[in-house]
């Protein structure tokens, strides 16, 4: 043999060199069979077999090399200097301030240009729109708003329209101006679709601490008495329980701040602080309250016409107008905003692994179901399991993350809602098949308890009691002890896990709610119940608390304890303003109570059946409002076939108020103005942050 491993003779011929065979094959050096269409050597490693022709190119070589051609060294070279720190400067605070008045020069002389540069082959010069002013445009009332074009700009085919129409695009601002009757400060500050508009988000502008408005059309501050009123009256106790899992307290401590610069939001804001107001204390009506809503609404209305539109102030301001209805006594007939704020934030993209205002909205709207599902008995109509929620319930060591185990306690809540709702009502024909249901229910059952008793295990030590006093041990005379938890969120995540351990306790399978075990571990988890509520003295938990305690009385006997649950409802209604005038009526039968409400507790309870408020959503799933009758006067006590018991609604079922909260359904929300938007720009909302440092 030769030393290139050939054989010598007649016989003897050279391997024949591949001229087709893969690009695999030759980055390994390897020889390839030429299979088609994949080699074998490509089969084996379980690699792509590319195939192709590579080219390599050894020298390249130019005639003449490409040059820049000027004016330079000529007298028509020219040199124009940009200065653009006043713009700069403005974004600041007090930045303008910092520079003398422009003086109104004479334009420049134009360039001379050379006749064969194609570059200005047309005339730009009056090209550029001119923006509407505040006075010149105005909104139509809310009855008049219909589904118009978001911008009527004829077709042309010169390239000069075209251009034109660009402009106008990017740089004039979307004719959202405030109404005459329904803005909060006429004109002082512009539309909130404008920073989209031009190309600059609001939310880039609130990551930053800066605000994209001109200094003419932004607010530094509130300067009005009313204004200032009702936004101290949201921060204080319509924020407060809105941020009640959200670390950051987006909408109590940031979001008022961004507000200056966005009157659909400040709108929003205004309308809840007025009708908080008006709840609880009766010198205030509630016409501030619909006149910040209606404008509140125009803008967003208007806003969802526009396909530039910044998508997270309008899924924040629709999330705010929910929390409206929500405290609201009347039926609204211009707008239900309950499904519209759950389509757009599915239109944003948010859900638990959003961060910032899109973290605050998301946790807040389904928390809001939540507690809906629990007084109807329905299912939760974004199952939890597509929440994206991470479920970790490893012991947890630091602190400062009560929040996220709050976001897991209130996942736990949504199962027990849907296993709840799910409760068979009929059993089955066949013995087996009804003892197999009855075993997947017990397997589901488990499932969720031991979800709730790990997350209990593994909380940090801040969401334990810092203190328990037996009822004896206190001077408070109450007959529930006093459970002291320090952290708003740690309250909310109690409240929540004691009411999954009672309803867990009255549905099991296999045994029924009398049994010992389960009577006893539901009243346990019930005193608990009552015991935090009684001596809390937040009123920012007060919206989980009124659901909570209303599961907890259910189970209670003690006459002692039944009346100072019904004392704790109406101290509830009177520091809070929420309406629970349908919990006396159903506590009472259940208790067997023989006597009726007092007077203000039936016009409370009456109300309710007609008009059902706080957390008795019903009012949403009808348009026609029933006008109120007077309440009984004082000496006429009503009786049992006076009373006119609300109609009770189905339960079971899917949460209808969400039904067709998707953009993609038929019958979407705000189908009449709703237009596509063209980017939804950050879709976790994590701009939404305010630094201050």
């Amino acid at each position: 043999m030769n030393g290139d491993g050939e054989k010598d003779g007649e016989g003897s011929s050279k391997p024949k060199r591949v001229r087709t065979g893969c690009l695999t094959c030759r980055e390994r050096h390897l020889k390839c069979d030429e299979s088609l269409p994949h080699c074998n050597n490509c089969k084996k490693s379980n690699r792509e077999c590319k195939r192709g022709i590579r080219l390599n190119f050894i020298d390249m070589w130019a005639e003449q090399p490409p040059r820049v051609v000027t004016l330079f060294g000529t007298d028509q070279w020219r040199v124009d200097f940009l200065d653009e720190s006043r713009d700069i400067a403005s974004e600041y605070q007090g930045g303008s301030q910092m520079y003398p008045p422009l003086k109104q020069d004479a334009p420049p002389p134009p360039l001379p240009v050379s006749q064969h540069d194609p570059t200005f082959l047309y005339d730009f010069s009056s090209a550029t729109p001119t923006a509407p002013t505040m006075m010149q445009q105005s909104l139509p009332p809310i009855q008049g708003i219909l589904p118009d074009p978001y911008m009527d700009v004829p077709q042309q085919p010169d390239m000069s329209a075209m251009y034109n129409q660009q402009l106008k695009v990017d740089h004039a601002p979307y004719p959202l101006i405030a109404p005459n009757s329904g803005s909060t400060s006429n004109s002082q500050y512009g539309s909130s679709a404008q920073a989209s508009v031009t190309g600059h988000s609001s939310v880039t502008s609130y990551a930053s601490g800066q605000s994209e408005q001109p200094d003419s059309e932004r607010r530094e501050y509130l300067d009005n008495q009313d204004e200032t009123l009702f936004m101290q009256v949201f921060v204080e106790e319509v924020g407060s329980w809105m941020d009640s899992m959200d670390a950051q307290k987006h909408f109590s401590r940031l979001l008022p701040f961004h507000a200056l610069s966005e009157p659909m939001l400040l709108n929003a804001f205004l309308a809840c602080g007025a009708r908080h107001l008006a709840l609880v204390n009766p010198a205030y009506s509630e016409e501030k309250a619909l006149h910040y809503y209606d404008t509140a609404t125009r803008y967003l209305l208007k806003n969802l016409q526009n396909p530039n539109r910044d998508t997270v102030i309008c899924a924040t301001t629709a999330v705010i107008l929910n929390v409206y209805e929500i405290m609201s006594e009347k039926a609204l007939q211009r707008m239900n905003h309950i499904a519209g704020a759950r389509a757009l934030i599915k239109e944003c993209g948010w859900n638990a692994r959003a961060q910032g205002i899109g973290s605050a909205c998301f946790w807040l709207n389904v928390g809001l179901e939540v507690l809906s599902c629990l007084h109807f008995n329905w299912q939760v109509a974004w199952d939890p399991d597509d929440w994206c929620l991470d479920m970790d319930f490893s012991r947890e060591i630091a602190n400062g993350r009560e929040e996220v185990w709050t976001h897991r306690m209130l996942y736990i809540v949504a199962k027990v809602c849907n296993f709840r709702a799910t409760i068979p009502r009929h059993k089955e024909a066949d013995p087996r098949d009804q003892q197999i249901r009855t075993q997947h229910r017990f397997e589901a059952w488990s499932r969720i308890k031991a979800m709730a008793d790990a997350w209990n295990d593994g909380i940090p030590r801040t969401m334990q009691p810092m203190s328990f006093l037996y009822p004896h041990q206190t001077s408070s005379k109450s007959a529930f002890p006093e459970v002291w938890l320090v952290k708003r969120t740690t309250v909310v995540a109690r409240l929540f896990f004691h009411t999954a351990q009672l309803l867990l306790a009255q549905m099991h399978p296999y045994y029924a709610s009398d049994t010992p075990e389960m009577s006893e571990a539901g009243k346990r988890h019930a005193n608990m119940i009552c015991g935090i509520v009684a001596h809390v003295k937040d009123r920012g938990v007060a919206s989980v608390a009124i659901r909570s305690l209303a599961h907890a009385a259910e189970v209670l006997t003690d006459r002692r304890e039944q009346e100072e649950v019904i004392t704790i409802f109406e101290k509830i209604n009177k520091e809070t303003g929420w309406r629970i005038g349908f919990v006396y009526g159903e506590l009472m039968s259940k208790w067997g109570w023989n006597e009726q409400p007092a007077p203000q507790q039936y016009a409370q309870t009456h109300k309710a059946a007609r008009y059902p408020t706080s957390l008795d959503f019903s009012h949403h799933g009808s348009q026609q409002s029933t006008p109120l009758p007077p309440a009984p006067p004082q000496s006429i006590q009503p009786t049992p076939h006076q009373q006119q018991p609300p109609k009770k609604m189905p339960s079971g079922i899917p949460n209808p108020l969400y039904a067709k909260a998707d953009f993609s359904l038929p019958q979407h929300p705000y189908m009449n103005s709703y237009v596509p938007p063209v980017s939804l720009g950050n879709p976790d909302g994590g701009g939404m942050f305010y630094n201050f440092s």
